[in-house]
């Protein structure tokens, strides 16, 4: 944001009376200039403390007293006579300078630095981020994460979360997306429920089954598939419902019913044996990962580089 469009409050006093004024930034500046100039004695001397010119300094100053609308200083040769009301607005303004020097390092910092709070579901903070979270932190050891696991939707703006892991892209226009992955899900069974139950070889046998289903994605107690460029609807004779995908997986693998899950996040239950797809020709729609945050001008550094390491990481690919 441009310096003639930020504006501040200051106070300062005049004629023994509290005034509230608009300032901007510039005149922030000037108020820093002078605060300078009273503390080192001299307009020269503020010259070379802020790397300026002295009369450079005295137009900042006399900009200043326009501005105010009153004097500050009365010039000599020799010495700096500060008057009433200059010592009255340095004293509220003595701070300003390293205040705006404050300002300035942390503006020009590039240095990713500070807290970033992200949230995501627990299947993909277990199974896609934890892993790649320690070179994150190797790369911007000044970077802390404020982890939001939850499995339900959160309110952003009102939450003051800065990054989002979701499935789908928001209708939100006050939300930005990024594509991270796009993969359909597909049926899983454990081994013992298999075993116990046997294999489906058709759609009417998969109803018959037991089925964990994810409250999210099922519709009426209706699942939905592709087979062949075509749509095919099923619905369970016996279900249960969760809410958690990360909890689904472990119900399947405890054998207490078939569910529908997304592949590269069941990739290591399935290479122990523990999980087996079945009908691998049923697969739901593909599911969109984004990457989501609140809509802003200027993404602070910190959450920046976070997003375009995510984005890097290729956390869905096959290891």
């Amino acid at each position: 944001m441009g310096n003639n469009y930020w504006y501040h409050k200051w106070v300062f006093v005049e004629r023994g009376i509290l005034v509230l004024s608009t300032i901007s930034y510039s005149h922030l500046r000037h108020l820093g200039v002078f605060a300078t100039v009273v503390e080192v004695g001299s307009f020269a001397g503020a010259a070379r403390r802020l790397h300026s010119s002295r009369s450079r300094i005295s137009e900042q100053v006399s900009q200043l007293e326009s501005q105010l609308g009153m004097r500050l200083n009365q010039r000599s040769t020799r010495q700096l006579n500060i008057t009433q009301e200059g010592q009255q607005v340095y004293d509220q303004a003595r701070h300003l300078p390293e205040i705006l020097q404050n300002i300035s390092d942390i503006s020009s910092s590039n240095i990713p630095r500070g807290r970033v709070a992200i949230t995501m579901n627990h299947d993909i903070a277990h199974k896609h981020v934890l892993p790649v979270l320690p070179e994150f932190q190797r790369c911007y050891p000044e970077v802390q994460l404020d982890l939001m696991i939850s499995d339900d939707k959160l309110d952003y703006i009102h939450e003051k979360i800065d990054l989002g892991i979701r499935i789908g892209i928001p209708k939100d226009d006050s939300l930005i997306a990024r594509v991270l992955h796009e993969e359909p899900l597909s049926i899983y069974a454990g081994c013992d429920y298999l075993q116990q139950y046997g294999t489906p070889k058709s759609l009417a046998q998969l109803e018959q089954h037991k089925w964990i289903c994810l409250s999210q994605i099922q519709q009426d107690g209706m699942l939905v598939f592709r087979h062949k460029g075509s749509s095919i609807q099923m619905k369970p004779k016996e279900f249960s419902r969760c809410n958690s995908p990360l909890m689904l997986q472990k119900m399947v693998v405890a054998g207490l019913g078939i569910g529908i899950m997304l592949p590269t996040t069941v990739r290591e239950e399935t290479r122990k044996g523990e999980l087996v797809k079945v009908m691998p020709e049923l697969k739901t729609e593909r599911m969109i990962f984004s990457l989501v945050y609140p809509s802003r001008r200027q993404v602070p550094l910190r959450t920046r580089v976070l997003i375009d390491y995510l984005l890097q990481a290729n956390m869905f690919d096959e290891a």
